[in-house]
Order: C-alpha cells, then structure tokens, then sequence
C-alpha cells in the first residue's frame, strides 16, 4: 500500500507573531508562524482587511521568531529558531514573494532538545547581535553586520554558555549604540540536584543575568546576576538611548518588577485583579503577552494577562530614573498568543485558541474615566489593586481571521442532501468552541440585492475613461429593451449615456481611451466621450449574433458566419478591415484577450463553431483573419474565454509585473470546462486539463482578482478560477446559482461581481480568497469531546466537558454567597449601598467567550449534552450534568432485543482528576433518543473507572472501563455486564469493529486485535503491534488493516499478515503457556507496519470516507493546530513511481526553508515508509522555472505536465 499525504487546510493556529516592513517599503506586514508554516500577512490600512502574502512549508517546527534591522536599514529581516539545529536569516523579496535563506549557520543537532539553541532568541534593538538560546546551558550569540555590497553578513558564534542552568526568557536590551546586552531569566539547579533532602529545591531563586557583547573583544561577559524575589515568567525590554530609561520589566506570579543596572531601585508594583471574581482567590496572576509601541516622543506596552485584560503600562522618569509604573486598565480580548500592535493604529491579537483578530486602536484611553494604579500608591503587601471589566472602549474589532485550531473531532456527512459531504468540525477550547460546518467553496459577502422590471439575459459595466479607478454604468440588456444604470452613492437608471434603450444588447464595452461601445442585433453604436455617435448598421437581413471586444478591437459575426472585423485607428475611429471571412458552421462564442500593455492589438480571436470545434484565427495584419490552429472538442462550445494568468501581482508601484501565460478557456454545453494553454507566438492550443463543473452549460466570465486576471465560470455552480500565491486555484462559490455576469468596482467593493439571478441584480464581493471551505460557527458553550451523528432523525448529539470550570448552577450559587459576604461586610450605615453593590454584581454578565470563564480549582468539572440540528445549528435540547461529572464517551447504538428504539450511551467520570489519573466513580448514562429530537434518561450503570470509549458492537456495546473491555446489554434498570477481557495494559481509548473482529486501542500500547468467541463468550487478544504508540484515534480501512494516530503527530496504518489467525484458544489449563507464550507477555502474533508518517501535529479525528461525489475514498485526518488533510491510495505503479522521483528530486533541489532535513523530519519517530509528502511535491509550482525546467527533464516531462499531474491527483480526490 502506497500513500500520498495532500494538505486541503493548512493549519489556523498562530504561536508566533512579529511585524516589521519586511518588503523594505513604509507598509508593515506581520510575519506569523503556523508551527510548521511561515505566513506573510498585511493588513490594509485603509479597509483593515488581512491580506495573506505568502503562506510557505518549513517541514520544521518553529520555535521562536524575530525581526531585526541593520542600524539605518528600511528593511527587516526574519531570524527564525526551529528544531533544525540552524539559525536561519530570511529576507522576503516582494518581486519574486518568496522568503530567501541569507544565512544559514548550523550549531547543534536537530530535533527539539534542551541543550540545542533554538527556543529562545533576542536581538539587540539597534540590528548589531542576535542571541539565540537553549532551554539549558547553551546560549550563542552572532554579530551581523553588512559588507561593501551592502549585504547582511554574519560571524561565527559566540558562546555564553552556562551548565546546570535553567532558561526561562531572554530579551536584548536598549542601551543605544554602546556593548549589545541581553538579559536572561534563569534558575541554576546544580544545588536542588546533588540535595537528597529536597530542601535546596524550595530555597533556590530565580536570577536575572546580564550578557554583554563586548565588540571590541569579540567575545560575550556574564555581566551581572541577581536573585529574584518571585518567579518570573518573561521580560519586556524597555526602549532606551535617546527614547527612553532602558532596563526590563520582569512579569511575574501577582507581580511586575522593572529594574536597571546602576543606581536604579527596583521598582515593583502588583498586578490589578477584577473586581468580584469568582476565581478562586489563592490563585496568582500573570501577564502571558506583550507588546511594545514606541513613537519619537513616547513608548507604552499593552500586557495582557491569563484572563485576557489588557493593561496599558507607562513608567514615569525624573531625568534618567524611572520613578514610578503606571498602569491602567485598557480593554479586553481574548487570551493570546502574541500581540502587535502596528504603526497604523491596529492591534493584532493571535489567539491561543479560536478565531484571530484586528483591531482599530481608537484612543490610547489617557482621558477617560477609568482608575490609573501606580507604584507609588500605598498598598499592603500581598494586596492588590481592582478593576472592573467591561465591553471594548479603545478598541473597534475591524477583522477577523477565521482558526479551526484546535479540532477536537471532526466526521465527514453529506446531512443537507447537497451531493457533496459536509464536514462538521468541533472545535475551539471552553467558552469559545464552536460547531462549524465547513463546505468546499468560497465565501460570498453579498453587497447588494435589487429588483428589476422583468427576466434580464444579460449584464456588464463599463468606465467612462481608461484613467477611472471605478466603473461608471451597469447596462442591463432584456429580451426588447436596455436598461442603463449609473453608478454613484446609489445606483439609478440613467437615459442620457448615448447607449439605445429599445434594443436588446450582445455586448457593452468602454473603447479607447475614453469612449464607449454598444453592439445589438441590428448594429454597433460607437459613442465618443463628447456624445457624438457613430452607427454602423449591419447589412440587408443579416443581424449579428455573436461578438467580443476589447480595449482597441471589435469582431462580429452575422448570420451564416461570417465574421467581421473592426480595429481603433489612432485618432480613435472605428475602421472594418476590407476582407470578411465566412465560417465553415454557424458561431457559437468567440473571445479575445485583453490588448497587452505596450501593444496595438490582442494577435488571436477565438471561435466556436457549431461543429463542435475551436479555431485560432490571426488578427495580425501581416495575416489578418487567417486560421491558425484548431481544436475538436467532445461536446458544442457555449463560451470562450482568453485570460493572461500566473504573472507576478502588482504589489505596489516599484514592483514590476512579468508576463503569465495565455490560457483558452471553453466552456461546454455539457458543464465541463477546459482550461488549454495558448501559445503566444504561434497561437497553438497545448495541455488542456478538464473539470466537471455542474448540469448546465458552462458560460464564462472575465474578472480581475487582487490586481490579475481571473475567470468566473457558471454552471448549475459558480466557480472562480484564479491563481493566489503562484498556485492555480479553481473553486465554487458557496452562493446560489448565477445566470451571468461581470466585473464591478466601486469605492464600497473595489473588486467585485455584479450578476443576475432570476429577476434580480446582485452585486457579490469575494474577500477571502485561497480559503478552501467556507464555515458556518454555532456556538458551544465547554470544550467540545465528541459527538455522534443520528442518520435516523439527521440530529447530533455531542458531549462537552471542561476542567477547573463551575456548571451554571454552582457558579450561581458562588455569586449568592459572595453578595451575601459583601452585605455582611458592610457596616450599619453603609447597607443601603452594599445592597445596591450586591444586586448590580448579581446582575452584571459579562459574554464568557470574550472575557473567559471563571477558574474553580483543579478537580471541578463542568459538563453537558447537547442534541442539535446540523443543517440549521439550533440546539435542541441541552442536558447539564452535576459539578464535578464529566462526559468523554459517547455512542450511538440499537439492542438486540430492542432493535427499534435507539439509544444514546454516555460515559462519564465523578471527581476525576487528571494526574495521576483517578476518579471516584464512573456511570455510563443511557438515553433513549426520540424521533422528536429528544434525549429521554432510561438509567445510569455504575463502573468502577472511567468508561473512555463505547462503541455498539453486534447489538450490544463494548466499552472500554479504564483498562477492561466490557460487553454489556440493556437491561431494565442498569446494563448488564456479559463479558470482560484484562489485558490491556494501560486505558483503552479506541475501539473499533469489523465483523467478528475488535481492534482495541491503548493509550500507550498502540493496538490489539481482538475476537469474541460467543460459544464460550470470551473475548480473546489473538494480534498486536509490535511498537508502542500513544494512540488518539483510528479508522478501520478493511478486516486486516487499520489507520491510527498518535500524539506526537504520527499517521500509520497496521496490517496482519497473511497468515495471522484468529482462531485462537484461551487456555484455562496452562498446558500451552509452556511451550507458546507470545512475546514479552504480549500476543503470539504481530501486526506489520504498512505505512507510516510524520504530520508534526496531534491528530484527533481519522475517517475513511468519499469527498466529492464519484470521487475515490480517502483517508481524511484533522489535527489539533486546525489542519485538515488526507491520505490518498495510488491506483497505478506509475504514477507512485513518478511521485517518488518528483519527491526524491524536490527534496534535492529545493530543501525546506528553514534548515531541517525533509526526510528526517517526516521520520521524526519512526522512519517515513511508503508515503509520498504532496506538500512537498506541490512546491514544486513556486520554484523558479530554470529549476522546475531541470527536474521536470530528469522526469522525462515538461514542468507543464509535471504540474497536470499534481493538479490531477487533487482533483481526483479532492479540491
């Protein structure tokens, strides 16, 4: 079995965000990383949409990121720290938008060790030093510079190492142009280590430490160290020199500390808390993120802490001391990863978990009303200052960046009869999880839907002058009239733009410079920009039936096929060239390609003739109107369409846009599309590639999409074809289904659609461009486990659990007695406002999902079940389960002998608690599920451990009680216990079924294949793996194989030989256990590793199941980071062995960005066997063409065909 692993989501989550001007113009740009992908985004400073420049698979994973400048440079370059072993320099390069290495220095090994550098990395703020460290004792600082050329340059290292040392944080500090210096939070552990009493443990200190770069020594000094009275978690770096005092504030537990070296006190200050919380008040508080802003007059940092309050922090100086930190409640977001806040006024929030966001800083909240806390405030130790938080008052949220991540299960069904499946993904964390249902499409923003009189056939829109930005018309042609709207603040008919009203219309056109173009049945109507109007009327009885136009050219054909062309004479007059050409057949769809800049006229007109071919005729006037290649076509052609496609975007004014190619796009009658390339120079037709697109025939449209040229195709479905960063995208849009259509542009939607659909006008605009589904989100209320699906009554029920969390109830209760607590406190003559206070606080409720929940304490458990309705996302019904119950299994069963109703089976655990795993009792709760959508409770079965995987097993269930499997049935008052089996090891936590067969998943022990024997009703382990594997999911692929997944984000599947039975005794005796005892005192009989693979992210969900319909079937995996991906069979040895080779050659000539060994890193664990990484194949597009040419001729291909062969292989199972 041969695999090949194609990414159809890349992964949402964000762990690292810096911003900076990294295509050396005034724009900024955040650079994320996606833990193995690097992202270019920028967001637009006049709409505030996030535009993703460039998205780039390291195969690697990135542990820390940075941006740095030479003194005096306009550029920032990325200074990337992974598991490579290699710090690697990037520099992004806006003509070709790709990331080029500038250095590369290898250290140490690869893989994330805790002595290889890689985690941490500072730079010096003036762009001289760069230091990157490991967790423990090896710390290396380079110096970078640049040459004559002007070029980065880098030195060998310099090592500040420090053994037995514990890195917690480094930051370089700001101390303008003197000795770099870096400050490291670190704990030495020698002592705690050779103390057998453990009390040196309790007494040993963290320390702040210095490193200074002396650049005239060339070599680094342990500068100064000092004790530290908390325990810190990071440091923000104070700008210094001219802007400001210099130094660090450390954050840490309750507390935030800046200090200095010389004379300067310490300066520390508590962290404010809110008001009335409902957290328990022994906990500390810490900040998790920062970001720092500096102007040339003032710098401020916006820290937020773990419960997602961001606070405003200044310090104030008297000459050069700091004399006090000011701190003053600012907004509040949810929980992040990073925070940037931009120059241009926005603040991007990279979430843990859930969506990303921008957002508008509006005012910097200097002069409102809310408290400023101080340092200099008198306050107890150990007290703290409160605060009360509230709805968004700084900030306006202007984007939102939709995230998966992270996926706690996902199944594939087509439940809204739509053909092709849904996937229905649960996901997110808490308050914030989501049900999404994610559909293959683009999202469509409908901008405006109007009315009009009647059944239009048609639409286009024109501009009044080539120097427009917007358009000026929309012209709507009827079956006997022409309906002329203009465009402006709103859309209104117009009667004097010199277009003829009482004629349907083929076709409108702005011509030239700046005048305007009407073709109809009985004539073409050219009208000057004066209004002057030129008529050209066809001859005799003929009337024209079809027409294109572009900028400069016109051609038309009459009845009976002849064809007649115009061109644009300098002085802006229309002339017929002298001959005409009479077809062979009748014409179905002509097309041409725009003019191309610099040029006269476009060289090809594209025909479709009735007898079901294509012709290329020259409109060169060395050969005018002179066939040059043809093309028969399966079925009659309905629209032609000539795009330039796959040229450089514009980017801004300095870069230059190069040539794509020419592509011949033709519709058919019977809903297939053909994209065919077209040869420039001799206007040959090459390398057609075919898609299905819909029932109707298919009519094309040409649209321009970020700055190039794209196709609108409209079949029984719309889709777009388009290329988005170097890659050939064509996708449907999730809308319903268009008649026709064209380009718009206004102020409000610069690059939109107007189109018809029945007797409405819409105008439609595509933002998220590159998304391969488009989601619907219903809010959850916990963290989502699993859920089932009911076919039955098309419901599904899904459990959500989460830990440290109060149910509704308790949390109800606590908000009682902390109202009672504030009246008791209160004196005599202060009841009347405690009252007041206590009721406000009852009734204040703040959204969960953006301030977070309250936090209970280690062993609460909060949880629910829900039954919902997945096409609309109402939720059902909701059953809450007591405090401290938590639900983590569920199934979906029918009983032998009650095979009509079906039932529900819910496994949860009282008290659990996480480490070491323990609970006091575990239930499996059984509902009956009712065709009305309802959840009715039969009874509860107590089990001694928690119940982590159910599944219905031959009319009964097996479930898995900690490490016993079980076999129940269904009884009056409880289950009935049938069957147990006690040899798994550890926890079972999958279990799946195929005939007679149990596959039995461990949590550390990876699989064992089972039979029950109902004779002697025993369940029996006849065949194991022979590796261990901390198994989170499996799918069953057929009786002997099954695909698993394990937390460390490896994918494998594991096949019994041949001659494996499971026709195996259990022996009651002993006699056998002499002579067969199995191996290390597991089976007989061992499974074999078929293929395996490295994905670098937890896998949570496996299914094998079919994406598009008469599609093959695969197997689809999601991943807790948001990725979704599948790994598909090869049907043929060929095409296995030219991916081998493809792989094979791309490995060689183009290795991963950032230093680590492609094949090493899909070998993380166990060595990479009989999968093919697509991922890596598909680079193939963005490689420059002399080496795709190279590779392409030792395949024995052209890059065309190589690049055919990748989109195919896509397409076949997928989008």
């Amino acid at each position: 079995m041969y695999l090949y692993n194609l990414t159809l989501q890349r992964a949402s989550v964000i762990t690292h965000a810096i911003h900076g001007n990294f295509s050396g113009t005034k724009q900024q740009e955040i650079v994320v990383s996606r833990g193995k992908i690097l992202e270019l985004m920028r967001p637009d400073p006049n709409t505030g949409k996030i535009h993703t420049l460039l998205s780039i698979e390291i195969f690697g994973i990135i542990r820390s990121l940075m941006a740095f400048r030479l003194t005096g440079g306009n550029k920032d370059y990325v200074v990337v720290g992974s598991d490579s072993g290699r710090i690697v320099i990037l520099e992004y390069q806006p003509q070709k938008n790709n990331f080029e290495k500038v250095h590369q220095e290898t250290f140490g090994k690869s893989g994330c060790r805790r002595i290889v550098p890689g985690q941490y990395l500072a730079i010096d703020p003036k762009g001289r030093a760069v230091m990157i460290g490991a967790i423990e004792k090896q710390k290396l600082v380079y110096i970078l510079n640049r040459d004559a050329q002007a070029r980065l340059t880098i030195s060998s290292p310099l090592e500040a190492h420090k053994s037995n040392t514990l890195v917690y944080h480094m930051v370089g500090i700001d101390i303008g142009f003197e000795n770099p210096m870096f400050a490291c939070l670190e704990i030495d552990y020698e002592e705690a280590d050779h103390d057998h009493t453990g009390e040196a443990v309790q007494t040993t200190q963290q320390t702040l430490t210095y490193y200074e770069l002396d650049l005239g020594l060339n070599h680094v000094v342990r500068k100064y160290s000092e004790p530290q009275e908390e325990h810190g978690n990071f440091l923000i770096s104070v700008p210094g020199g001219n802007d400001g005092p210099s130094g660090v504030i450390i954050c840490s537990e309750n507390y935030i500390t800046y200090k200095n070296l010389g004379d300067q006190p310490d300066i520390r200050m508590p962290i404010p808390r809110r008001r009335n919380d409902l957290d328990d008040p022994e906990r500390g508080m810490i900040f998790v993120t920062a970001a720092t802003h500096r102007t040339k007059s003032m710098f401020f940092f916006l820290a937020q802490t773990e419960q997602g309050d961001i606070f405003k922090i200044t310090l104030e100086t008297d000459e050069d001391m700091v004399t006090e930190i000011r701190m003053k409640y600012f907004d509040s977001v949810p929980v992040a990863m990073a925070m940037c806040v931009l120059r241009t006024g926005f603040l991007f929030v990279a979430s843990e978990m859930g969506n990303h966001y921008l957002y508008q800083i509006t005012s910097l909240g200097d002069n409102d009303d809310e408290p400023e806390f101080s340092s200099a405030m008198p306050i107890e130790e150990g007290d703290t200052f409160f605060f009360a938080p509230r709805q968004l008052r700084n900030l306006v949220l202007v984007d939102e960046l939709d995230s998966l991540s992270p996926i706690m299960n996902c199944q594939i069904a087509d439940l809204a009869n739509e053909d092709t499946p849904q996937l229905y993904v649960l996901c997110g964390r808490g308050p914030r999880s989501s049900l999404r249902v994610l559909r293959h499409g683009l999202e469509v923003t409908e901008m405006a839907v109007s009315e009009l009189p009647g059944n239009p056939n048609a639409v286009w829109t024109v501009r009044k002058s080539v120097e427009d930005e917007f358009d000026a018309y929309i012209i709507v042609s009827f079956v006997n009239a022409t309906l002329v709207l203009s465009i402006g603040e709103t859309v209104e008919e117009v009667t004097d733009s010199g277009f003829l009203g009482t004629t349907p219309t083929l076709s409108c056109s702005q011509l030239g410079d700046d005048a305007l173009i009407q073709v109809y049945p009985d004539g073409i109507r050219h009208i000057r920009a004066d209004k002057r109007v030129n008529e050209w009327k066809s001859p005799g009885k003929k009337t024209i039936t079809k027409c294109a136009v572009n900028q400069r050219q016109v051609v038309i054909s009459l009845t009976g096929g002849e064809l007649v062309y115009f061109e644009m004479d300098p002085t802006g007059q229309l002339n017929e060239y002298t001959e005409r050409k009479e077809m062979s057949s009748d014409v179905i769809c002509m097309s041409l390609a725009n003019v191309p800049s610099g040029e006269q006229r476009s060289r090809f007109l594209s025909v479709g003739l009735a007898d079901n071919t294509v012709r290329i005729i020259s409109l060169d006037p060395a050969d005018c109107l002179s066939p040059l290649s043809m093309q028969a076509l399966p079925a009659p052609p309905e629209s032609l369409c000539i795009v330039e496609m796959g040229g450089t975007e514009v980017l801004d004014e300095e870069t230059t846009t190069s040539q794509g190619q020419l592509f011949l796009n033709i519709g058919l009658q019977n809903g297939v599309l053909l994209r065919t390339v077209l040869d420039p120079v001799t206007g040959d037709l090459s390398d057609t590639r075919t898609r299905y697109l819909g029932s109707r025939p298919v009519k094309l449209f040409r649209l321009r999409m970020q700055g190039t040229e794209a196709v609108l195709a409209i079949s029984s479905r719309t889709w777009l074809s388009y290329t988005y960063q170097s890659r050939f995208h064509l996708t449907p849009l999730s809308y319903e289904s268009l008649e026709y259509a064209s380009g718009f542009a206004s102020e409000q939607c610069p690059e939109g659609i107007v189109a018809i659909s029945t007797n409405t006008l819409r105008i439609l605009a595509l933002e998220k461009l590159g998304a391969v589904f488009n989601q619907l989100s219903y809010p959850l209320q916990y963290t989502p486990r699993k859920f089932v699906i009911s076919s039955d009554t098309n419901s599904l029920v899904a459990i959500e659990s989460d830990h440290n969390t109060y149910t509704e109830e308790t949390k109800l209760q606590r908000k009682m007695q902390m109202a009672e607590e504030m009246k008791e406190a209160a004196g005599d003559d202060e009841k009347e406002l405690a009252d007041e206070m206590a009721q406000a606080f009852l009734n204040e409720d703040l959204p969960e999902n953006v301030f977070g929940s309250a936090k209970a304490g280690p062993g609460m458990w909060a949880s629910l079940i829900r039954v919902l309705n997945p096409v609309t996302g109402d939720t059902l019904q909701k059953l809450s389960l007591e405090q401290n119950e938590a639900a983590f299994s569920i199934c979906l069963c029918k009983f032998a002998n009650r095979p009509e109703e079906q039932f529900v089976l819910v496994g949860t655990a009282v008290d659990m608690q996480l480490n070491p795993r323990h609970c006091s009792s575990g239930f499996i709760r059984t509902y009956k599920l009712s065709s009305e959508h309802q959840l009715e409770f039969l009874h509860k079965t107590p089990v001694e451990d928690i119940p982590s995987a159910i599944t219905a097993y031959q009319g009964r269930v097996l479930v898995g009680v900690g490490k016993l499997l079980r076999i129940y049935d269904i009884g009056k008052k409880k289950l009935l216990r049938k069957c147990e089996n006690k040899h798994i090891p550890n926890l079972i936590v999958t279990i799946q079924t195929i005939g007679h067969r149990i596959i039995v998943g461990d949590v550390q022990e990876s699989f064992h294949f089972m039979r029950y024997k109902r004779e002697e009703n025993q369940l029996i382990i006849f065949a194991d793996d022979s590796y261990p594997r901390w198994t989170t999911c499996a799918c069953v692929l057929d009786y002997d194989t099954i695909a698993g997944a394990d937390k460390f984000g490896n994918i494998v599947t594991i096949r019994l030989p041949q001659d494996v039975s499971d026709e195996v005794d259990e022996d009651p005796t002993g006699n056998r256990s002499l002579w067969d005892r199995g191996w290390c005192n597991a089976a007989a009989q061992k499974a074999e590793i078929c293929t395996s693979f490295h994905v670098g992210e937890t896998v949570l969900s496996l299914q094998k199941v079919t994406l598009i319909p008469g599609g093959s079937e695969s197997l689809v995996y999601t991943t807790l980071s948001g990725t979704i991906g599948m790994l598909v069979p090869f049907t043929s040895h060929e095409d296995h062995d030219f991916f081998q080779h493809l792989e094979m050659h791309m490995r060689a000539e183009h290795p991963p960005l950032c230093g680590r060994d492609h094949m090493s890193y899909r070998s993380s664990y166990f060595p990479m066997k009989n999968v093919i990484d697509g991922d890596l194949c598909e680079q193939f597009n963005s490689m420059d063409l002399v080496k795709q040419k190279s590779i392409a001729e030792e395949l024995d291909r052209n890059p065309s065909e190589v690049s055919k062969k990748l989109e195919d292989i896509r397409t076949r199972f997928a989008f």
